[in-house]
């Protein structure tokens, strides 16, 4: 009995340990699994512009490579991008999706699109799209720099550094931090393409997701290029996006000049969901006629334009965020961080 209890004993440890092997087996996964169950959508538009929004989904990617058909390629990290086709006629193209994980172990999937171009593109004056990962371009971008409120009495101090400014997987994050800096409790950036780009009339395109939170006050608009002669607001001001955390979701679109600046502007809002979660194209058409402000080409604001205001010479582009101030309003100290991620601005004539 004793020997026939040990063998019994040994059989069911061998057991026990080869499902403890098993198992362990079983369980093992791959440290960075390969993308899989890729899925590419595209929505044509009608309209003749040739304007294509493409979706692509994956589990386990991080980035996206789009080969248009067309000889351009494009990559974003949230597979959610917007191309135009500029070959008029209909005419299909074949479509290349590359979804890749952090390790670049990658799948692919290509789709047809048949696009209808009847409207021809406007031609690209300018652009920053944002694909080097380090600081913004400096042959394209400047900086505003220190405190002081900026005539609105906002409370974050403007700096050059990376904590507030920096391209990075594809786009430019401008950062609010609630930091001791100067005699400031608060950092930020305020870009601008004075001295290196201008331009009179035209498209602009600035797709971008903003910040939340109560204070933060993230705009991206221009100002005339004689503001170091004539001042403000005899140089002309037009706002094409800003946003206040107060307000969450509500987009203004504002033109300022004599006569119609500060508290007394020309200005325009619109609703718009999920400003702080999702991209959102913000948009500009400026002619010698009108200046219409969009956001997805929904109009936000539109103005007559003539020789009686200042928008008939060139601006310049600027992108901040601001912390409080007389538009920002109170600020919620439980905000620390908040960041406004631009993909990319296009300048069209």
């Amino acid at each position: 009995m004793k020997y026939s209890a040990n063998i019994t004993a040994l059989i069911i440890l061998f057991a026990a340990l080869t499902a403890s092997s098993c198992k362990k087996e079983n369980n093992n996964t791959p440290a960075n699994p390969a993308p899989a169950n890729l899925v590419v959508n595209a929505v044509v538009s009608s309209d003749g512009t040739g304007i294509v929004n493409f979706t692509a989904t994956a589990t386990n990617a991080v980035t996206y490579d789009f080969e248009y058909g067309d000889a351009v390629v494009e990559t974003g990290t949230d597979g959610t991008v917007t191309h135009r086709y500029t070959l008029t006629g209909t005419n299909t193209f074949t479509v290349k999706v590359t979804a890749k994980n952090s390790a670049g172990v990658s799948v692919n999937k290509t789709i047809s699109v048949t696009v209808t171009v009847t409207v021809i593109a406007p031609t690209l004056l300018w652009s920053d799209e944002f694909n080097t990962d380090g600081l913004p371009n400096p042959a394209k971008w400047g900086y505003d720099r220190g405190a002081g409120g900026w005539g609105n009495n906002e409370s974050q101090n403007y700096t050059i550094r990376a904590e507030n400014a920096v391209v990075i997987n594809g786009n430019l994050r401008i950062t609010l931090k609630k930091e001791a800096y100067e005699g400031s409790n608060y950092t930020s950036a305020r870009l601008l393409t004075k001295d290196k780009f201008s331009f009179k009339y035209g498209k602009v395109e600035v797709r971008a997701k903003l910040p939340s939170g109560g204070g933060t006050w993230p705009a991206i608009w221009m100002l005339g290029s004689d503001f170091g002669t004539v001042g403000w607001p005899a140089c002309g001001e037009i706002d094409i996006m800003e946003h206040v955390g107060n307000d969450q979701n509500r987009i203004h679109g504002t033109l300022h000049y004599p006569g119609r600046s500060g508290g007394n502007a020309n200005t325009g809002s619109r609703i718009v969901s999920n400003v702080s979660t999702e991209f959102h194209v913000y948009s500009l058409d400026w002619s010698a006629t009108e200046i219409k402000i969009a956001v997805d080409g929904q109009v936000v604001h539109t103005v007559v334009n003539s020789a009686a205001i200042p928008f008939n010479h060139n601006f310049f582009i600027i992108c901040n965020v601001a912390m409080g101030g007389n538009f920002g309003g109170v600020i919620d100290p439980a905000v620390t961080t908040a960041s406004m991620e631009i993909d990319y601005i296009r300048v069209y004539q």
